[in-house]
């Protein structure tokens, strides 16, 4: 039989509480999941971490002490039937507990399957998600259960997880006599993000990589045979996750405050971890008349030409063509008038409801409607000098509400002049 090959991060997989590496809040002498297994009670819960920070492990660790049943289920392989399966054998085992990994990828229906049996205690629900759950689990299932988030490593945590790591593999490797020296950490470090399974997985590549090419005595792990051994840095930025989120929203504000550098950086680091060019494209569109708006028109043309060029280019040419839009909306100047005047104006709609439309200002294209007096005495603006009528624009309810209020801007004082010329005190320009 071929034997089935184990990786490292599986293989040392901690099997008591007290093995267990990071999250002290939780499992250090006065963290409160300790404290729970202490009293052998455990209620549902939802462990909230990035991967690779013991969210499994911890569920195991949790089933192991209290010696209950403990079924384990992924989200993007089981479904309700699968749950009902679970929960079936659960009547027939006290205080079952059921681990579902990934469980932002439930759908509402999913979700819903489970909540009459954790709230008769039928089973202890456990999920692990990378998604913050406040948006991606029902109200109804969150509210049953704790939500504990569990941080990326730090770096001790990462330097003892190697320390183990390297005996572990050391006495793996016993055989050839070779000692693992680590000369430096940098790389692993870095390249891990706070995730130990990577970090497992980065370390037993670099291992094994040493000892196919070299004959030395002992093997040096240094950051040059670790970027040789990986061949490419492997960024951490998840496109359906947290982090995507975290980041368009840096991204986003760095251009609305105007600074350049920060703006290139963060969109370096959505094209390095392979963000679709699109999105990003498209959310620059929408910032260019948000943020940006009447205090340079030009900033919406140019995103709108970004988005299309995007489209028909790709990467890795798409690269230019974003940094030259982020380049120019974090150095235009800035206005959110547009945005302010429609969440102004929606408000009041939603207040006043449905005005009538003043008489002069309806469409009248029949007789009767002539008759009805549809259209009567509507100045037609070409007809006056600056091309412009005084007269009544909005319901007669609302005659002079400001809705527009220009911003402290070159284009946009232009903008306010030429109201204030035409209007004169009526908006109050």
């Amino acid at each position: 039989m071929q034997n089935t090959y184990i990786p490292l991060a599986e293989r040392l997989r901690p099997q008591t509480l007290d093995d267990f590496i990071g999250q002290k809040h939780l499992v250090g002498q006065s963290g409160v999941i300790r404290k729970m297994l202490a009293n052998q009670k455990i209620s549902s819960m939802i462990f909230w971490g990035q991967a690779g920070v013991g969210k499994t492990t911890l569920a195991m660790l949790i089933a192991k002490t209290l010696a209950k049943p403990f079924f384990t289920l992924s989200a993007i392989s089981s479904g309700v039937k699968e749950v009902r399966e679970v929960i079936e054998k659960a009547h027939s085992q006290a205080a079952t507990i059921l681990f579902i990994d990934e469980i932002h990828r439930f759908n509402k229906s999913q979700q819903d399957a489970l909540l009459g049996a954790v709230e008769k205690g039928i089973i202890t629900l456990i999920g692990a998600t990378t998604e913050n759950p406040s948006f991606e689990v029902n109200s109804a299932l969150l509210s049953r259960c704790h939500v504990y988030r569990l941080y990326p490593l730090e770096t001790n945590d990462l330097n003892q997880l190697l320390s183990n790591a390297i005996k572990f593999l050391e006495r793996e490797h016993i055989h050839q006599q070779r000692k693992i020296l680590l000369k430096e950490t940098e790389a692993l470090l870095r390249l891990s993000g706070g995730d130990g399974r990577k970090l497992l997985n980065i370390l037993e590549t670099a291992v094994n990589f040493a000892f196919e090419n070299s004959t030395d005595e002992n093997i040096v792990l240094t950051d040059e045979l670790v970027q040789q051994a990986v061949q490419q840095k492997t960024v951490l930025y998840d496109k359906s996750g947290e982090q995507h989120y975290d980041i368009i929203s840096a991204f986003i504000k760095s251009m609305r405050g105007s600074d350049p550098n920060a703006s290139v950086y963060w969109l370096a680091r959505m094209i390095e971890g392979g963000e679709d060019p699109l999105f990003i494209a498209r959310r620059m569109l929408i910032l260019a008349s948000e943020d940006i708006g009447n205090a340079n028109p030009t900033a919406l043309a140019l995103a709108t030409n970004c988005f299309q060029a995007v489209s028909y280019v790709g990467y890795p040419e798409a690269r230019i063509i974003l940094s030259q839009t982020a380049i120019y909306l974090a150095n235009s100047p800035k206005s959110n008038t547009s945005y302010v005047a429609i969440e102004k104006a929606l408000e009041v709609v939603r207040q006043t409801g449905d005005l009538p439309v003043p008489m002069h200002l309806r469409n009248a294209p029949t007789k009767l409607m002539k008759n009805e007096g549809y259209g009567k005495g509507y100045q037609y603006a070409h007809d006056y000098p600056l091309n412009f009528a005084l007269q009544e624009y909005l319901p007669e309810k609302m005659a002079g509400t400001k809705l527009y209020e220009p911003a402290n801007n070159p284009r946009e004082n232009e903008m306010r002049a030429r109201l204030k010329q035409l209007w004169k005190e009526k908006y109050g320009y």
